[in-house]
C-alpha cells in the first residue's frame, strides 16, 4: 500500500528536523512542496536527493489529481510546507481532506516535528491545558469581530499576523482587551528571534516600525 507522509520541516534553524523525517525524505519516490526553491535548501543541507513537485494553495484540481494517480501507482510521496507542519493553516490539509474523501488505498503518515503554535505556546508561561488557535487574523472583513471574540475568551489564544499588519494588532489589542496578557513572538528559531511579554500597550511600545519584519505568533491570556 503507498504511504503519503506529512513530513514537519524547520520553521527556521535548519537543524530542527527529526532524524525519522530525514530517513522518509530520503525514501519516498517524490516530495510535495509548497515552493521548492524553499525545500531545496533543506533537502541540500542534508544531501537529499529526490524529486520535488509542486503543490500549492494556487494548485488546481487537475495536480491533486496528478498525486492521486501517483499514489495509484505504487508511489511514496511525502508533503512538507515552507515551514512547519503541513496542514495547519496551510494547504496541506485540503490535500488530506481530499484524499480521505477520495478513499483510495493509501495510508497517510504523520511525521511529526516543529510547528510555531506549539513552539510559541510553550514558551508563553500561560495555561496549555485548553487553547484555541485561530490562524491567521483576517485582513480586513471580520477583524474587528475577530479581537472581540478574543476578549471574551477565557482559553488561551494563539494566532498568526503578518508584519504588515501586527502594529494594526496591537492597536486592536489596546482597544478590545488592554488587561490581557500577551506574548509576541517573532522569527521564532531563526537568527532575529525575538519574544516581547506583557499588556498589550507595554509590547506595543517594545516593537519598532524597523522591527515587524518577519513572522509572528501572537499569544494572549
Amino acid at each position: 500500500m503507498p504511504n503519503i507522509y506529512i513530513v514537519a520541516t524547520p520553521i527556521g534553524n535548519l537543524e530542527d528536523i527529526t532524524l525519522r523525517a530525514l530517513r522518509i525524505l530520503k525514501e519516498v519516490d517524490v516530495v510535495l512542496c509548497e515552493d521548492t526553491r524553499h525545500t531545496k535548501r533543506l533537502l541540500d543541507k542534508y544531501e537529499i536527493k529526490v524529486e520535488t513537485m509542486s503543490y500549492h494553495q494556487h494548485s488546481k484540481i487537475a495536480k491533486i489529481d496528478k498525486i492521486v494517480e501517483l499514489l495509484e501507482s505504487g508511489k511514496h510521496l511525502a508533503l512538507v510546507s515552507d515551514a512547519g507542519t503541513p496542514g495547519i493553516s496551510d494547504p496541506g490539509n485540503m490535500l488530506v481532506k481530499h484524499l480521505v474523501e477520495k478513499i483510495i488505498d493509501v495510508n497517510i503518515v504523520p511525521i511529526p516535528g516543529p510547528s510555531a503554535v506549539i513552539s510559541a505556546l510553550s514558551i508563553s508561561g500561560f495555561p496549555t491545558d485548553s487553547f484555541v488557535f485561530l490562524g491567521f487574523a483576517p485582513h480586513k472583513k471580520g477583524r474587528q469581530t475577530f479581537f472581540k471574540n478574543i476578549a471574551e475568551e477565557k482559553r488561551t489564544v494563539i494566532f498568526y499576523e503578518s508584519p504588515h499588519r501586527i502594529l494594526k494588532a496591537l492597536g486592536s489589542m489596546q482597544e478590545f482587551f488592554p488587561e490581557k496578557n500577551i506574548v509576541v513572538c517573532r522569527e521564532l528559531t531563526k537568527i532575529y528571534e525575538t519574544v516581547y511579554r506583557g499588556k498589550p500597550d507595554e509590547v506595543a511600545k517594545k516593537i519598532t516600525p524597523e522591527q515587524v519584519k518577519g513572522e509572528f505568533v501572537l499569544v494572549i491570556f
